[in-house]
């Protein structure tokens, strides 16, 4: 911009120097030239108000007047007849770097006005759509609450009228197992009864975190809840030939339950490996950011499609053979619990990133 206007500037002392000159170097006797150098000057008048507003156009006229006025107090003094209309030439000069700066003067104010009209549009429209995708994402929120509500209930009913059948169930298979000698068929059907009773019973178990409210509060170390998971899944991890990469980052306090979130991560670190059958990487990392902290836990693994990325965390929902659907949708509420926010990141055939956003007990200090 400002070379912009030194490239104007130069133009119309260009211009305002170049009719003075042809003035003065053209003799009094040529009349019609002066007639016509007279006009040119109107060109650098309307041009420094168009340019530069109001300034320019008066600053622009005043400077011809006085560059105008000894021509015609000198050259023209022994033509009586040709004073006045010189000196309304000089009038008009002023009247119209006036006008014309006045006009770009107004126009500029609401050409000004009109862009921060524009901008305050702009401004409402993305607060506007930043609003209409909060109410979509409570929405979501609203719906998911509902299902696991209507879970919850339907969880602790379920749990009276299951758990104990299934302890009956149990113990008399281990009573018939134990009464089997092991070398006999019949022991081996018995152990399978057993195993599948507590695969059912897991189910149960699952089911009932849905309506078990939020036990345990207190303070506990980030730091430390996440070394307990990677002791409970390394030797796992070292079976499936998995390298668990845990940055050891500052430590920040959090406030709940620990054993909850301990079972939220323990649910993203196993999943993580069971997406790694063939080996490969899973990281787990922490960052600050003032009142919240963020855990991801990012593995190398077959990703997920897309399609699935949002069904993810609905109950039930899974792509794995002999899984419940349970897992993340658990992890998902527990982390709502603690007022935090959980996402997803993945790409099928390179791995998937899990990231949560959860509150420090220090409200960020240091």
């Amino acid at each position: 911009m400002r070379r912009t206007n030194l490239v104007r500037l130069g133009i119309l002392a260009a211009l305002v120097l170049g009719i003075t000159a042809l003035h003065y170097l053209t003799s009094t006797h040529k009349p019609q030239y002066h007639d016509i150098y007279r006009r040119l000057y109107y060109i650098p008048v309307v041009l420094g108000g168009l340019w530069f507003t109001l300034r320019g156009g008066v600053t622009t006229a005043i400077l011809v007047s006085l560059l105008f006025a000894p021509h015609v107090l000198f050259q023209w003094g022994h033509h009586p007849t040709a004073d006045p209309e010189q000196y309304l030439e000089i009038l008009l000069y002023n009247i119209i770097g006036f006008l014309t700066g006045f006009l770009a003067e107004r126009e500029k104010v609401q050409k000004l006005r009109a862009q921060k009209t524009a901008r305050r549009l702009e401004e409402s429209y993305d607060q506007l759509r930043k609003q209409a995708d909060q109410i979509l994402e409570i929405e979501e929120q609203l719906r998911r609450a509902d299902r696991l509500s209507a879970l919850g209930e339907l969880s602790a009913g379920m749990a009276h009228e299951i758990r104990n059948p299934l302890g009956s169930i149990r113990g008399t298979a281990e009573i018939l197992r134990d009464g089997v000698d092991p070398t006999d068929r019949r022991y081996e059907f018995a152990e399978i009864l057993v195993k599948e009773v507590e695969r059912l019973n897991k189910v149960v178990e699952d089911f009932l975190r849905f309506a078990r409210p939020a036990a345990g509060q207190g303070h506990f170390s980030l730091r430390e809840t996440l070394r307990e998971v990677v002791l409970l899944v390394q030797q796992q991890a070292g079976k499936s030939g998995v390298r668990i990469a845990f940055a050891d980052d500052p430590d920040c306090e959090l406030a709940g339950s620990q054993e909850q979130l301990k079972q939220a991560f323990l649910n993203l670190a196993l999943n993580a490996l069971q997406a790694m059958d063939r080996g490969g990487e899973l990281k787990i990392g922490t960052a600050q950011f003032g009142p919240r902290v963020n855990v991801s836990f990012t593995d190398t693994g077959r990703g997920i499609a897309a399609e699935n990325l949002k069904k993810i965390f609905n109950p039930f929902f899974t792509t794995r053979e002999g899984g419940t659907g349970l897992g993340l949708a658990i992890t998902h509420r527990i982390v709502e619990s603690f007022g935090g926010k959980m996402e997803v990141e993945s790409e099928p055939g390179r791995g998937s990133t899990f990231s949560m956003l959860l509150p420090r007990a220090d409200g960020g200090s240091a």
